[in-house]
């Protein structure tokens, strides 16, 4: 089972507490309290410690996904990313909602294919860390995730018969660089996949399962290649990273990186406001799930979130225990021991990442705040949700974590500041 690194990284930095300091320490000794403009105690220097980037680990290795440290796989799946020709249209790209001039997201309250979704496209950068991909969770791996919008009604709209057909003909000494040689196709109509249009369901019907299973694993590769080249995209440092690099080493100057509004904001993201409770470690994200009461985008329908997702995963074809899978049965154990009927699931979403996190608006999982702001300003009221257990079982309001935070109209403001600190540039690592 992947362990929670960030929770880690929050145990591992305990050793600094060993050092003695007043606002800062260098190699063991005392700085002066006087040399510092901004003061932090022992506790809140152990928390900052532990959000640098420079104390993200590597991502961990994704055992289904054999390919995911090939260089010829991650040039393969950047050029599968970029080709709107995997689409119905032929006009929609994974980066058509991905936009790596956008921090890979599209600025909009929910994402548009060849159609309007229901949510908003999330960022890809640093996905690789976590263990469920999409605001619910859905995937349990980052190459599963990226078949889902493939054959979606509202985003790419294709299918994967289709797909396994554009992939012999644009991209075969690519394909079979990384994986076996591609198969067969004789038998495969133009147009097939076990769900979609009648006759598509149909066309797939007719097909041998051997057939089936031909297209299934490419298909299945294509979303390893994407994947492949998605774990390569990093963030960089930012302002905020720079600013504790050097209070953490004892370096006074450094603490001008960050204005006195944005230290104040940093002070609230850390004290009262709260935020660091599930925005923890350096990708500012505690990789969970959690229903804080954001209202609804459609309330005659409402987004469930995570509570209806953990069955799809569990009975998803390419999840880690299925046959597409390179992994071994004891490699899947968050799969195996999910809670399978968890009612705090209710409209809980996954904890968005900060990094970057002024670049993208709007917010939340459907657009509903159009500023940092308006973010900060629901959870200072903590409204009671409109959808959770509590309103299934009683037929009242639903649960929510949150409790009403008190911040005034300028805490507010600097709170939006610090996290303007938190935006840097997104790279592309290496692949040895």
């Amino acid at each position: 089972m992947r362990k929670n690194v960030f929770l880690a990284i929050s145990l591992g930095v305990a050793v600094l507490a060993a050092t003695p300091f007043v606002n800062g320490f260098d190699g063991g000794q005392r700085v002066q309290a006087a040399a510092f403009r901004d003061r932090w105690g022992a506790e809140d220097l152990r928390v900052l410690a532990s959000l640098r980037l420079s104390q993200l680990p590597a991502a961990p290795t994704d055992p289904s996904n054999a390919v995911e440290n090939s260089r010829a796989a991650v040039e393969l799946g950047k050029r599968l990313f970029n080709d709107a020709r995997f689409s119905r249209n032929q006009a929609v790209s994974c980066a058509s909602c991905h936009d790596p001039q956008k921090q890979f997201q599209d600025g909009l309250p929910l994402s548009r294919g060849i159609g309007v979704g229901s949510r908003r496209a999330m960022p890809i950068v640093g996905s690789g860390h976590s263990p469920w991909l999409f605001w619910d969770g859905r995937k349990d791996s980052l190459w599963s995730q990226a078949l889902g919008p493939l054959e979606d009604e509202v985003e790419h709209g294709g299918n994967r018969a289709n797909f396994t057909h554009l992939m012999q003909a644009h991209y075969r000494p690519a394909y079979e660089a990384v994986f076996r040689a591609l198969p067969d196709l004789s038998e495969v109509p133009q147009h097939a996949r076990p769900t979609g249009t009648p006759a598509e369901k149909a066309a797939w019907n007719a097909m041998s399962d051997r057939a089936r299973t031909d297209v299934n694993r490419v298909f299945a590769n294509m979303g390893k290649a994407i994947a492949a080249y998605e774990k390569t995209l990093v963030h960089g440092e930012t302002r905020f990273d720079r600013y504790v690099e050097a209070t953490v080493a004892g370096n006074p100057s450094g603490q001008q990186l960050l204005t006195p509004q944005e230290v104040n904001g940093l002070r609230l993201f850390l004290g009262k406001g709260q935020c660091v409770s599930c925005h923890n470690g350096p990708l500012f994200t505690d990789q969970h799930f959690h229903n804080t009461g954001v209202p609804l985008r459609h309330p005659t329908n409402p987004d469930r979130g995570r509570a209806p997702a953990i069955a799809r995963v569990l009975k998803d074809e390419f999840n880690c225990l299925g046959p597409f899978s390179d992994a071994t049965t004891e490699q899947c154990q968050e799969l195996q021991f999910i809670a399978a009927d968890d009612p705090t699931m209710e409209a809980a979403f996954k904890t968005p990442g900060l990094r970057g996190v002024a670049m993208r608006p709007p917010y939340m999982h459907a657009g509903q705040f159009a500023s940092l702001e308006e973010v900060i300003a629901h959870y200072v009221k903590a409204p009671r949700s409109a959808v959770g257990h509590s309103e299934l079982a009683h037929g009242g309001a639903g649960h929510t974590e949150r409790q009403p935070i008190r911040l005034s109209a300028q805490d507010i403001k600097d709170l939006a500041a610090f996290l303007g600190t938190l935006s840097g540039p997104i790279t592309e690592a290496p692949v040895r």
